[in-house]
């Protein structure tokens, strides 16, 4: 359940850093006892024994080691110590024991956000994009027909952005739902309906131990030339 668009640059092709408000807009978002944290995939973090990627090109190798060191500043903020975050065959992270968590990569920042499993969360997740328009080549593969009616009632100068919202949005509740079902998810296997800054998201199939109508409640938040989104399951 993934699509790329392309990144956005700075000034002279040079990505930006990494924002401090998307960092404490995910704080602001998340439930009590999260941790959260953030790293510049253009420093260089060396990596734990265990979190090897073979033959990732430099640039996906540094995002990834980011990614690694934003979890580790999350744990920390909820006391765990630091720990290798090696990945499944699916490249899925796998946490410490008693630990759920999430992870979005990019080239201008990583985000992490985790919690203590004990806390009374099944899974957790977050992704973000650049504030823009999702290529309307795209809205039937990530929008079903009632999502597409809903999104005909923005004006039309919004509705791009309004599409984007519904990808990340979904992104996030996909990524709060794989580690409990380990199930691949289509975009149309999740409906979306919002209210006031959060939404829910139906599972429109069964993904054991979940049944068809379980729900998945999120959060949206503009930070930093970015929508970001935190689903928690």
């Amino acid at each position: 359940m993934r699509w790329r668009g392309g990144g956005r640059c700075g000034p002279r092709g040079l990505a930006p850093m990494p924002d401090p408000s998307l960092l404490a807009a995910l704080r602001d978002l998340a439930p009590p006892g999260a941790g959260c944290g953030q790293a510049d995939p253009r420093q260089d973090y060396p990596p734990f024994a265990g979190e090897e990627l073979p033959g990732a090109v430099p640039a996906r190798l540094r995002e990834f080691r980011a990614g690694r060191a934003a979890a580790r500043a999350a744990l920390a903020a909820i006391g765990h110590p630091a720990v290798a975050i090696p990945h499944g065959q699916d490249r899925a992270p796998i946490w410490p024991d008693g630990i759920i968590g999430s992870i979005s990569h990019s080239a201008p920042e990583c985000l992490a956000i985790v919690l203590p499993a004990d806390s009374g969360g099944r899974g957790v997740g977050i992704d973000r994009e650049p504030v823009g328009p999702l290529g309307r080549d795209l809205w039937p593969s990530v929008l079903d027909e009632v999502e597409r009616q809903a999104i005909a009632a923005v004006p039309d100068c919004r509705q791009g952005e309004a599409a984007m919202a519904r990808f990340v949005a979904k992104e996030a509740a996909y990524k709060a739902q794989y580690p409990l079902t380990q199930t691949l998810l289509e975009f149309h296997d999740l409906r979306l309906s919002f209210a006031a800054g959060a939404y829910r998201a139906e599972l429109r199939r069964p993904a054991l131990p979940l049944a068809a109508g379980a729900v998945i409640h999120g959060r949206l938040r503009q930070a930093g030339g970015h929508i970001l989104a935190l689903a928690t399951l």
